[in-house]
């Protein structure tokens, strides 16, 4: 049987695992959401403003839904009207 502060130690290795995992699927995350903003912008540029829109609206979904995060405004385009992404 393990004493009191092996089993303390083993917990702290694992939490420490657990916090490296985190840090490894949020960072991934962030680089899948900035590929979704990038294609969105390339479907809007390319005239295919419904494709675009609906990449949106799924990003808006995750940030709200699953990460529990605001979702940025959309910024304006070239006429003064909101963009359609």
């Amino acid at each position: 049987m393990l004493s009191d502060e092996d089993q303390l130690k083993e917990l702290q290795l694992e939490a420490e695992r657990l916090q490296r995992d985190v840090e490894l699927y949020r960072s991934a995350m962030e680089e899948c959401l900035q590929q979704l903003n990038w294609c969105i912008g390339y479907f809007a540029g390319s005239n295919k403003s419904r494709l675009a829109r609906a990449l949106g609206t799924n990003v808006g979904y995750i940030r709200r839904n699953l990460l529990d995060r605001d979702v940025p405004a959309m910024p304006a385009s070239d006429d003064g009207s909101p963009a359609e992404a």
